[in-house]
């Protein structure tokens, strides 16, 4: 049943990530990875959120592993961060691939962290 979950989980960060990576990447446009960017600190606020709950014990291991690993895991992508990451590199955007990594790695950890304070916060 949890390969299952996993599963359907997948299946929807999968689309989701290309739906919100298109979108934001339209919007802001220019050479940044903004869509990526967006992806992989959204995530990170979800799976802290429910890396919270679990520790409350607030959710069922099934839940960790429908949007824990499946939906979570899915909708963030640290291989595309490291391709766009090197493309920048070779592009001669050094000043890019540099705010590229110190803003994914801190805006993510930093999201999942509030996620994970939040719910610690709001839940008894």
């Amino acid at each position: 049943m949890t390969l299952v979950l996993v599963m359907v989980g997948g299946a929807v960060g999968a689309p989701l990530r290309y739906v919100i990576d298109l979108a934001v990447q339209r919007w802001h446009g220019g050479r940044f990875p903004w869509g990526t960017f967006t992806v992989n600190v959204l995530g990170s606020l979800v799976l802290g959120a429910v890396l919270g709950l679990a520790a409350s014990g607030s959710v069922p291991a099934e839940t960790m592993a429908l949007v824990g690993t499946g939906l979570c895991g899915a909708l963030t992508t640290y291989s595309t961060f490291t391709f766009e990451t090197v493309r920048l590199v070779e592009e001669g955007a050094w000043a890019a691939a540099a705010s590229n990594v110190l803003l994914s790695l801190t805006g993510a950890v930093a999201a999942g962290a509030l996620g994970w304070l939040v719910v610690q916060a709001v839940v008894p």
